[in-house]
């Protein structure tokens, strides 16, 4: 038996509550800092060196401040407007941060190629001073454009389905084959709405999954705003039913009511709890935990401990945990199968080389000892419309014992 959390009391709440708006605070200063200090950059690295013409070039100032205000207004009017209103201001403001993200990283690229080739710094008599800062402006135009309409093109298709085969040294002979379908981060808001939960929820039904899990982040916003939005998500059918935990973004969005909502919806939400599932002569454990980050936000931990309490070690068990790292633990505690998303694969390369510095796991099977990990890269995406050499999925995971010896 778990021992049971001590109540706080409400002066140490109190204390609590403000040790994270202080936080959030300074966050929030860090990150405008940095994206003031990110548009001065490429507007003098793209607008004024190359010696832009100044009608024009005052036309480009006043459109990247444009959508610099709209970027941050984002937050606000995603949560303030209805959703057919806030797209006005978030698509654009969400577009240019995925065009900020790419053009940002092939300045600095293109900066440090010149600085290896010793050029645009001192440029020869007679050489026109603007021209190399004009043709690196020309060629990091170029390629970002081209970047963000492949990823525009990859966020906003249907998301694939990825089948994987998964070989449990402990999983059942008589359950060889049986089939959960994973979908995570959909992230319906704004940008996403009741089409694409409708579409994600076709595909899904066609796969005629066993169990059907979403591993969290199902929505951007608060339930009141979108509770028909995600309306079609209480026609996903599976033969063992379809399970749900909380991703961080459900916290951000008001979980408790996001989890009423999905238990209309006809999802069994796993709150650091397990089920037995029966089929073929055969069973095993699904077991669920909160995210983490609902215990900074509410005061939900993630309690894996709980969520395996009293449960028979001779039975394989699957967890459902949106954040990876709770695989550290996982495979401690001889979880046979994690399912976890939040990483989205990375979604705008190269940004998953720095989601690796936090997460090892990021996208895909992982393995550690007898106990396997699946990380989807998500079905929706978060932020920025594009998605750039990390493609949306609807994971399809055949569950099959090992291969005898």
């Amino acid at each position: 038996m778990t021992e049971a959390r001590p109540v706080p009391s409400v002066p140490a709440r109190r204390r609590r509550t403000g040790r994270r708006a202080a936080v959030v605070a300074a966050a929030v200063a860090a990150a405008l800092a940095l994206v003031v200090l990110a548009h001065r950059y490429l507007l003098a690295r793209l607008v004024f060196e190359p010696g832009v013409p100044p009608p024009w070039r005052g036309i480009l100032v006043a459109l990247v401040a444009a959508l610099a205000v709209a970027m941050a207004l984002e937050p606000f009017a995603s949560r303030a407007l209805p959703p057919r209103r806030a797209r006005l201001v978030v698509a654009p403001g969400m577009l240019w941060m995925g065009v900020l993200f790419v053009t940002l990283n092939l300045t600095l690229a293109s900066d440090f190629l010149l600085w290896l080739l010793g050029a645009g710094f001192a440029p020869d008599a007679g050489v026109d001073p603007e021209g190399p800062a004009r043709a690196r402006a020309l060629a990091v135009a170029g390629v970002a454009a081209a970047a963000t309409g492949a990823g525009l093109h990859g966020a906003l298709r249907a998301p694939r389905t990825r089948r994987v085969e998964i070989r449990l040294p402990r999983w059942p002979a008589e359950l060889d084959g049986f089939r959960i379908v994973q979908i995570s981060d959909l992230h319906v808001g704004p940008l996403r709405g009741r089409r694409f939960a409708a579409e994600v929820t076709a595909r899904v039904n066609a796969l005629a999954p066993d169990v059907v899990a979403v591993t969290g982040d199902l929505v951007d916003g608060s339930a009141r705003r979108l509770r028909d939005e995600v309306a079609p998500f209480g026609a996903l059918r599976a033969r063992h039913g379809v399970y749900f935990v909380t991703g961080n973004h459900d916290w951000y969005s008001g979980a408790e009511a996001w989890i009423a909502r999905a238990r209309e919806l006809g999802m069994r939400v796993l709150r650091n709890e397990r089920v037995e599932i029966a089929a073929r002569g055969a069973s095993f454990d699904l077991a669920g935990v909160d995210d983490h980050r609902g215990d900074w936000v509410h005061g939900s931990p993630c309690d894996l401990a709980k969520a395996l309490e009293g449960r028979d070690p001779a039975r394989p068990v699957v967890l459902l945990a949106h954040d990876p790292t709770t695989f550290a633990e996982a495979s401690r505690r001889g979880v046979d199968l994690q399912l976890s998303g939040h990483t989205h694969g990375g979604q705008i390369w190269p940004f998953r080389w720095l989601v690796r510095l936090v997460v090892p796991w990021v996208e895909g099977l992982h393995r550690r000892g007898a106990s396997a990990l699946y990380v989807s890269r998500g079905t929706g995406f978060w932020g920025p419309p594009l998605r750039l050499f990390a493609p949306a999925e609807i994971s399809e995971l055949v569950l099959r014992p090992e291969r005898p010896a």
